[in-house]
């Protein structure tokens, strides 16, 4: 499959990087289509890695990661193009953090809206789903780095996107609980989760934990 990875941070190459090891092809993109961090991801991981502009990387991927910082999620998906991106499924991993004062970050977005709310506002033809983001990238990938059972959690308006994307986590990434909260209004509940998930990482210094819902 031709997957987009949509920016170039620690969450974008890790993905990426998954993709690629899955036998995928995924040009990652960028602003600027030669991207210095880009290029180097590209060359490090062989033929099926490529590079390019963040409408570059729309065009070319059947399914799209937003991996950019959430701070700039909505212009950098602008730059992709609301036509480029038109009837695909973007797997937003982003969270709307802020840092005016350093760490730790106050949510940009909370309460009565959330970031994965505006990108589904803003592209509307797009079908948005929120996922993976109350965990690590490296969690993201290989969830088995968190000992026992926990689980992650799944947010969209489209329920056949969904079901796609619960597929994905299960069959490439490995989760075995993933919980559909409902429709992308839920990502509020997700997103707002990332302060006691800061505060927790600072805790127990290291970012290889994870939520297990008990009922």
């Amino acid at each position: 499959m031709r997957i987009a990875i949509l920016g170039t941070g620690m969450v974008g190459n890790t993905v990426g990087t998954k993709l690629i090891q899955l036998g995928h092809e995924v040009m990652m993109g960028a602003r600027a289509a030669n991207n210095p961090k880009a290029s180097e991801w590209a060359a490090t991981n062989g033929d099926r890695a490529s590079q390019g502009s963040f409408k570059d990387a729309a065009n070319f991927g059947e399914i799209l990661f937003n991996c950019t910082a959430g701070s700039v999620s909505i212009e950098a998906l602008k730059l992709a193009g609301a036509e480029t991106m038109k009837g695909k499924i973007l797997i937003d991993l982003a969270n709307p953090l802020d840092f005016p004062q350093g760490s730790p970050p106050i949510l940009t977005v909370s309460n009565t809206d959330s970031l994965g709310e505006q990108i589904q506002r803003a592209f509307p033809e797009v079908k948005v789903i929120k996922t993976l983001n109350t965990v690590n990238c490296e969690v993201m990938i290989n969830p088995s780095l968190v000992p026992n059972d926990h689980d992650i959690f799944i947010s969209g308006n489209d329920q056949e996107a969904k079901t796609k994307i619960t597929e994905i986590l299960k069959d490439w990434f490995g989760w075995k609980s993933v919980i559909d909260l409902g429709d992308i209004t839920s990502a509020r509940w997700t997103e707002q989760l990332l302060p006691i998930w800061l505060g927790l990482m600072n805790l127990y210094g290291t970012p290889r934990f994870n939520f297990k819902i008990v009922k």
